[in-house]
C-alpha cells in the first residue's frame, strides 16, 4: 500500500493495547477493521519487544485480510521488524528525518502535534520535503491514554484547518500537496459533530471503540457521524 493512501483514504484511525484483561484481540481488530477503521496502531507500553512483535503480526494479517492500514508506535526497530506501513512519533520520540532515514520512503510516518507551532512545523514538512505523511492535532479533551497532557481544545483543531486552508491555497499546482491531519484525545459519539465543524475531516479514538460492547457498530457508527457533520 502506497504512502499517498493515507492522503486519500483515512479518516477513521484507532489506537488500542494489547487488550490483556479481555484476551480477545485479535477478535476486536477484525471487529474494528469490519467496522470500517482504516488504520489500527497497537499503542501498548507494558508489552516486550517480543510479545508486540507477535501481536504484530496478527494486526498485519487481520489488515491484509480487510486491506485496512496498521501501524506501530514510537519504536522504530519494532515498526522495521514487523514490516509496518505506518509508523507513528511523539514530539519527545526518534525525529521525523532519522525515523524516514531508519525506515525509508516507503513507510507512512505521522507526527502528533499540541500546540500552533508544532501544527505548522507539520504543516511545512510534507512528504516532498522531510518526509512527514500526516500528523495528530489534540488531545482535544483530558484522556486517561495520556495522563499529565493537558487537554488543547477545539481551538487547535480550528488553527490546524485554517493553517491547512492556507497552505493549500499556497500550494495550488504543486505535486507534493499538503499533509492529512487528525484530531485525537476524547473523541466520542457525543463529540464528533463538535469536531467536525471545528475543521477536522479525520479523527484518531481510542475508548470510543476499544471500550464499545461491540466494537464493529461503535465504528460504523462513528463513520456515520463523520459523514453526517460533514455536510
Amino acid at each position: 500500500m502506497s504512502r499517498n493512501d493515507v492522503h486519500t483514504t483515512a479518516r477513521l484511525y484507532l489506537c488500542t493495547d494489547a487488550r490483556k484483561d479481555r484476551g480477545d484481540f485479535e477478535a476486536f481488530i477484525n471487529a474494528a477493521f469490519a467496522g470500517g477503521v482504516d488504520i489500527i496502531q497497537l499503542r501498548d507500553k507494558s508489552l516486550e519487544a517480543a510479545e508486540e512483535l507477535e501481536l504484530l503480526e496478527v494486526l498485519h494479517q487481520a489488515a491484509h485480510r480487510h486491506g485496512r492500514l496498521w501501524a506501530v508506535n514510537d519504536r522504530a526497530d519494532l515498526a522495521a521488524l514487523s514490516g509496518a506501513p505506518v509508523f507513528h512519533i511523539g514530539q519527545k520520540d526518534i525525529t521525523l528525518p532519522a525515523a524516514r532515514g531508519f525506515l525509508g520512503k516507503e513507510a507512512v510516518i505521522g507526527l502528533s502535534t499540541h500546540s500552533p507551532e508544532q501544527v505548522d512545523a507539520a504543516i511545512a514538512a510534507s512528504p516532498g520535503r522531510s518526509g512527514l505523511d500526516y500528523f495528530c492535532v489534540g488531545p482535544l479533551w483530558a484522556t486517561p491514554t495520556k495522563p499529565g497532557r493537558a487537554a488543547v481544545g477545539l481551538e487547535l483543531v480550528r488553527y490546524a484547518a485554517d493553517a491547512i486552508r492556507r497552505a493549500e491555497e499556497a500550494s495550488i499546482g504543486k505535486v507534493d500537496g499538503v499533509v492529512p491531519w487528525f484530531a485525537i484525545g476524547g473523541i466520542d459519539l457525543g463529540n464528533v459533530e463538535q469536531v467536525v465543524q471545528a475543521g477536522a475531516r479525520r479523527i484518531v479514538v481510542v475508548r470510543a471503540i476499544t471500550e464499545a460492547d461491540d466494537p464493529e457498530a461503535a465504528a460504523r457508527a462513528l463513520l456515520a457521524a463523520l459523514d453526517a457533520a460533514d455536510v
